[in-house]
């Protein structure tokens, strides 16, 4: 079952994610950031933010009562939405769960945002990640944006990093 969060949620998305992204447990799965960021991936105040955005949702996973994933999806301009926040637990990762969010948020953006396009930046070091993105059919699009070096907030980089945007037009 995948059903939008509410502020109830924040708890166990802010787990979900930390664990996805972060620390030792991220280690287990192959999407971790955590050899190229300490700290934190973000907050249950950025939470509770999003949740609260109307241009702004965020999809969640459940296998029964358990949280397993989780999908950012907001209004970035008109015809745009932006893909965000893609989070796997790390055991069900390469279960097809990545695949499914990202096929439910694209769904929200046409149906929600009334996108046309879906914009998503991926950290430029994460070359195997922008792979699979590449294989559900995003396009680098030439663009490279920032990273926010020295805000805690996004976590505390270990070396130098930027952003790759990629894009998917939506049919």
């Amino acid at each position: 079952m995948i059903r939008p969060a509410t502020p109830a949620d924040i708890p166990a998305l802010h787990m979900l994610v930390e664990s996805a992204f972060r620390g030792d447990s991220a280690r287990r799965g192959w999407t971790h950031e955590a050899d190229l960021l300490g700290g934190q991936r973000t907050d249950p105040a950025a939470l509770a933010e999003a949740i609260g955005d109307p241009d702004r949702t965020i999809l969640i996973a459940f296998d029964d009562d358990a949280m397993v994933g989780c999908v950012e999806v907001k209004r970035a301009g008109t015809g745009r939405s932006m893909l965000g926040l893609l989070s796997v637990r790390p055991d069900r990762q390469a279960s097809g769960l990545g695949r499914r969010l990202v096929a439910a948020a694209e769904e929200r953006a046409r149906e929600h945002h009334d996108a046309a396009w879906m914009e998503m930046t991926v950290i430029a070091a994460r070359g195997e990640l922008m792979a699979w993105y590449e294989r559900q059919g995003y396009a680098r699009t030439g663009e490279t944006r920032p990273f926010p070096m020295d805000d805690p907030r996004f976590g505390l980089p270990r070396v130098p990093l930027s952003f790759v945007v990629l894009e998917r037009k939506l049919v």
